[in-house]
């Protein structure tokens, strides 16, 4: 099962990576206000995800790049938190009020699938 989530996680990050280079500007105004050079920001973002994403096949770079993975949803958070209070139109158009309160709290369900699912449970239970 860790491993069809393996894969799950690497298409969404794939496709999350890609989609930073060909919509940049969607992506680039639902960054925060506070927050400067919102396209450079993007580009680096994407770059993170294209790299991050097959590494969850590498053993010996898996638990690392699973915490840095959890790390990094954590950090975009923001980004959808602003989308969902100021209705700025970004990625995918206008997209409805419910889905951009939704995908709050499914950050934390991707987060807590990408920890389980790049975890060794063998050390957890030599203890």
């Amino acid at each position: 099962m860790k491993n069809v989530i393996r894969v799950l996680i690497c298409l969404f990050f794939l496709g999350g990576g890609v989609a930073h280079f060909l919509v940049a500007e969607g992506f680039a105004a639902i960054v925060p206000p506070f927050l400067p050079w919102p396209l450079a920001i993007v580009w680096l973002t994407g770059v993170a995800e294209l790299i991050m994403a097959p590494m969850v096949f590498w053993p010996r770079y898996r638990e690392p790049v699973g915490k840095l993975m959890a790390l990094y949803c954590l950090l975009v958070l923001p980004a959808n938190i602003y989308q969902a209070i100021s209705g700025v139109e970004g990625v995918g158009g206008d997209l409805p009020e419910s889905f951009l309160w939704l995908r709050i709290p499914l950050q934390f369900v991707l987060i807590a699938a990408i920890l389980w699912a790049t975890t060794d449970n063998k050390r957890a239970t030599d203890l």
